[in-house]
């Protein structure tokens, strides 16, 4: 699986890069499917101290991509729920193409 990182307003780590890559070559291992990974980290200007932090994952795989986004006030946080999420999805379009 390929990985690709932006960074909007944020300087790049190699921490986040290595947290992130690490996660999802799990998913990878659980869902061979998925053949790239877009992560986007985002910085953001809000009222509330608990946001601002973006994390966006797109994964193209066959079939319609998948996109998930969280939004904590560290990337860590918004890496593993984005990740959480991503797995949801990955279930249940894996139950769809076990039917057929």
């Amino acid at each position: 699986m390929q990985v690709i990182f932006e960074y909007h307003d944020v300087s790049s780590s190699e921490h986040l890069e290595n947290m992130a890559k690490e996660k999802l070559e799990k998913l990878n291992l659980k869902y061979d499917m998925v053949i790239r990974a877009d992560v986007f980290f985002k910085e953001e200007n809000t009222s509330s101290d608990e946001t601002g932090k973006i994390c966006n994952i797109r994964l193209s795989l066959p079939g319609p991509r998948l996109f998930a986004e969280a939004s904590h006030n560290n990337f860590p946080d918004s890496i593993s729920e984005s990740i959480n999420e991503l797995e949801r999805q990955l279930s249940k379009r894996k139950d769809k193409m076990r039917n057929y």
